[in-house]
């Protein structure tokens, strides 16, 4: 049986029963990303189990494209919409772009899918870097496996007009407090900022200054309670920084700059 053929109201229900708030739209994406009515059945016992729907369906919505997603990659969330929004204030045509620590490359795309841009990303997972190839295969990006920086061409050193980096920063105590979908799904190196959740974002910092070029800017994203914090350490690295909030989408950018 075709997918398109199986019945929304069951598997509605099912969802429902297992605590699914938005049933109704999970099951219509299921049997839209399903092939046929058997691989329905095997999404919605994955769903109802708990699995996050963007690894059951293999991809996320994020700046209006669709992300594709596998276990073992971070999902990307769209409070992170704003870090993407906010770069492309400053993004023109012919600029290097590197999204580090890429995940999904989810940042990369939505950039490169509004401007015309040489686009690069790093990650150090292998799941994560094949993700993100499919990603960012439509924009001409590359992917690099590798930590951070060492990933990338030496090429790039100074080269770099805007450097994108959604690190992890929840710390490491506060883990065991997110939603069951993050905690138990997603892998831990995506999440576990270190005891102040800013341990990656130093990394980042830290040699940020060399690979930028002057004038370039860096984003990251960043929780209420982390936001003053990082700035302070971009200033102390001899960046300028600022806090960039979105009320309505709880997001925090801190957006900082080389001098030039």
């Amino acid at each position: 049986m075709a997918a398109s053929a199986v019945p929304l109201g069951p598997i509605v229900q099912r969802l429902r029963a297992s605590g699914c708030v938005f049933a109704e739209d999970e099951a219509a994406l299921i049997v839209e990303s399903a092939r046929d009515a058997a691989e329905v059945e095997v999404m919605v016992e994955q769903r109802a189990g708990g699995a996050p729907l963007e690894y059951v369906v293999g991809w996320a919505s994020f700046c209006g494209l669709r992300i594709a997603v596998e276990p073992g990659v971070f999902i990307p969330r769209r409070r992170t919409e704003f870090l993407v929004a906010q770069a492309l204030r400053v993004v023109r045509d012919g600029a290097v772009v590197v999204d580090l620590g890429c995940g999904s490359g989810a940042l990369g795309a939505a950039v490169a899918a509004q401007q015309s841009v040489s686009v690069c990303a790093a990650d150090i997972e292998p799941v994560a870097v094949r993700c993100a190839r499919r990603n960012l295969e439509p924009f001409g990006g590359t992917v690099y496996e590798g930590d951070l920086f060492d990933a990338l061409p030496v090429r790039l050193r100074g080269a770099v007009d805007v450097l994108l980096s959604n690190v992890p920063y929840v710390p490491t105590d506060e883990i065991r407090l997110l939603p069951p979908e993050a905690r138990l799904y997603e892998p831990r190196v995506t999440l576990d900022g270190g005891p102040d959740g800013l341990a990656t974002l130093r990394r980042v910092v830290a040699g940020a200054g060399e690979w930028l070029r002057p004038g370039g800017h860096l984003y990251v994203e960043m929780s209420d309670r982390q936001a003053a914090l990082a700035r302070d350490v971009m200033v102390a690295a001899g960046l300028s920084a600022e806090i960039v909030t979105d009320d309505d989408l709880g997001a925090n950018v801190v957006h900082g700059r080389t001098a030039g």
